[in-house]
């Protein structure tokens, strides 16, 4: 049998339907694409509410999540899901701005933790949102250890965010101490019409895989303002063993395409390569995260 491949959609993040008009906004239209999603093959599920990224407070609230998850663990008892956190937050605490990652994570098995600071916001004709111009999305090194701690304590396994080669020297840090939880997922973010971090080509993925290789963890890859499987950072990705995500919180391109077209496209590129996606089952099981008893 065939390794599976952990296929992730995210279905809206901060895109605005002025620039695609299928992406879904409010908790029906979010549970509807979760569901057609989990249908279609993606195994583990990301969305955002309509909370502003860039706010002033951190504070996120988790019943909008709720609303979208209850039909999906209601037909997916074990499927994966996870929010977003606010990323203008700055100088709000982490226990305030982790609040509704740590009240969700007991539902969707997966919680967030973004082991760094970073400039995210400029984008290729060289502007940037106002709500992004102040300052950088921030996290301190006691900010990384209280969301792995938490973790730990929830027994949910982190989705670890990279955005730049320093977020991941510091989760590997963290890990060959003993300090990250166990179901770990890196995710190597690369920049395409969001100019932060490396490139989606392979020279750079070979760079992070490098870096990689020593621990043994389960990583996946995705393009932020960008296409991860017309630009090829997909195919490379799963024929080096990692994973992949795809969706309209990070698509940017020719066309409007929804979500659905996009989960197509990867599962297609997965099965071309004589690979299956992964079920939910197996996608806990390629983490290491128990099945709900």
């Amino acid at each position: 049998m065939t390794d599976p491949v952990i296929v992730e959609l995210a279905v809206n993040g901060s895109t605005p339907r002025s620039v695609n008009r299928h992406v879904p906004r409010s908790p029906e239209e979010i549970a509807h694409d979760l569901l057609d999603g989990a249908a279609a093959g993606a195994s583990v599920l990301h969305n955002h509410t309509d909370d502003p990224m860039f706010t002033t407070d951190g504070v996120h609230a988790h019943q909008p999540y709720l609303q979208a998850w209850a039909p999906v663990l209601d037909a997916h008892p074990d499927a994966l899901l996870y929010p977003t956190m606010a990323a203008g937050a700055r100088g709000i605490p982490v226990e305030r701005r982790w609040a509704h990652v740590e009240a969700l994570a007991p539902l969707g098995g997966l919680a967030l933790v973004d082991p760094g600071s970073v400039n995210v916001g400029l984008t290729s004709d060289g502007t940037v949102p106002d709500a992004a111009a102040p300052g950088p999305y921030q996290n301190s090194y006691a900010d990384v250890a209280h969301m792995f701690a938490r973790c730990a304590e929830l027994r949910a396994a982190p989705s670890i965010s990279i955005f730049e080669p320093g977020f991941l020297r510091t989760a590997l840090t963290w890990h060959r101490r003993g300090l990250v939880p166990p179901g770990a997922l890196i995710k190597l973010y690369f920049g395409g019409a969001l100019e932060f971090g490396l490139p989606p080509t392979s020279t750079a993925l070979d760079a992070y895989l490098e870096m990689l290789a020593p621990s043994g963890l389960p990583w996946s890859v995705a393009v932020l303002g960008g296409d991860v499987v017309a630009c090829g950072l997909a195919e490379a990705a799963i024929r080096r063993g990692g994973h992949v995500r795809v969706g309209l919180e990070d698509h940017a391109g020719p066309g409007e395409p929804g979500n659905a077209e996009l989960l197509r496209g990867a599962v297609d590129l997965v099965e071309r390569l004589g690979r299956t996606p992964a079920t939910f089952a197996q996608a806990r099981e390629i983490l290491g995260v128990p099945v709900r008893g």
